[in-house]
């Protein structure tokens, strides 16, 4: 299907008062015909017929009366037949037999540009003010609700439990900026264009997501590649981001949607095993700082050493040195302060 866009003129405004003018002629019709008539005139009972069969049927081409804001479009049928769509603001009238299509306009998702029931009970109690029918107002929401969304919208889904690479159970949220490039392939490809992309969104997450261990993992390819990389969700975020995003537009494609931008907002171990992984992390980053203090005491011990050497302090034979070493790796390397023990006798 192949977007047809009308370029209708914007001629609204003239029509609808020449609709206006046409209803006051018809009854100033009926007037003037059913005076004459009582004249004994019958020779205006067409003209009264035709001006009462307007006022019964004059209504009709009201319906042919199309307002757009910008950003808006609308998608047009005839008779079931496709014709064009409406995408520039404006105030147009085009065949009041004419249907617009919009199968997603009651589908309520996450995301931004759906309107929520507290916006519509608003609407209900102004229409109810000003003296219109429960049907009259669904009649007009129904036909706001038809027109499509050009804007940018924002989609969030909700969290997915997913197993990494490593088996692993995360959770992860994204959230989805996309917009409507094509109406006539969001509307006839598929149908429903917002639940259809909400559903690629979470296969396309399911699909990376296994790719990718939470952490730098050895041995792991995350690139397809065959040579293992460091690539994580938690380190490589953007990147991870990026795939889901391309992910997702080759399946939106056909939609004729466009996806903007991808984006991780909540990344997490599952509950069941989060206790256990923060453990890990903990016990890796003693271990790292360990590794940090005992390179650190080893590097002031060999300087020590190296001083005393230069400048003749002290004279220390081998297994001095070692006790002395001894002494000071503990001392620099132990959690608590050390507890001096001083040598008040001869230093042999």
């Amino acid at each position: 299907m192949t977007e047809k866009i009308l370029n209708n003129k914007k001629n609204g405004m003239s029509m609808l008062l020449l609709f206006a003018l046409l209803y006051l002629a018809a009854l100033a019709l009926v007037i003037f015909s059913a005076v004459q008539l009582d004249d004994g005139r019958m020779g205006f009972v067409p003209l009264m017929v035709l001006g009462i069969a307007w006022l019964c049927a004059g209504w009709i081409p009201f319906l042919g009366l199309k307002v757009l804001k910008p950003q808006e479009a609308l998608v047009l049928t005839l008779f079931g037949k496709y014709i064009g769509t409406l995408k520039e603001e404006g105030f147009y009238f085009v065949n009041p037999f004419c249907t617009a299509v919009n199968p997603a306009a009651r589908t309520k998702l996450n995301q931004s540009g759906d309107v929520d029931a507290g916006n519509a009970a608003g609407n209900a109690l102004i229409n109810a003010a000003l003296g219109k029918s429960v049907d009259a107002a669904a009649a007009a929401a129904e036909q706001s609700s038809k027109k499509i969304s050009l804007k940018d919208m924002t989609l969030s889904n909700s969290r997915q439990k997913i197993n990494d690479c490593l088996g692993n159970p995360i959770e992860i949220g994204i959230a989805v900026i996309w917009r409507v490039t094509d109406t006539a392939k969001a509307v006839f490809n598929v149908d429903n264009f917002k639940e259809y992309l909400s559903l690629q969104c979470d296969s396309a997450v399911r699909n990376i997501v296994r790719i990718y261990p939470y952490d730098v993992a050895p041995g792991v390819d995350t690139t397809g590649d065959g040579v293992a990389d460091e690539g994580s969700l938690r380190g490589s975020s953007e990147l991870v981001a990026q795939r889901i995003r391309d992910e997702i537009q080759q399946k939106a494609e056909k939609a004729g949607i466009e996806i903007v931008e991808a984006r991780i907002t909540y990344l997490a171990y599952a509950p069941e095993i989060a206790a256990v992984m923060l453990q890990r992390q903990q016990a890796s980053a003693i271990i790292d700082a360990r590794k940090m203090i005992v390179d650190g005491a080893v590097g002031m011990v060999e300087m020590a050493l190296e001083r005393l050497s230069e400048n003749h302090t002290v004279e220390l034979d081998e297994e001095r040195k070692a006790a002395m070493v001894s002494n000071l790796l503990v001392v620099l390397c132990g959690n608590r302060d050390a507890q001096p023990v001083v040598n008040s006798g001869s230093l042999y």
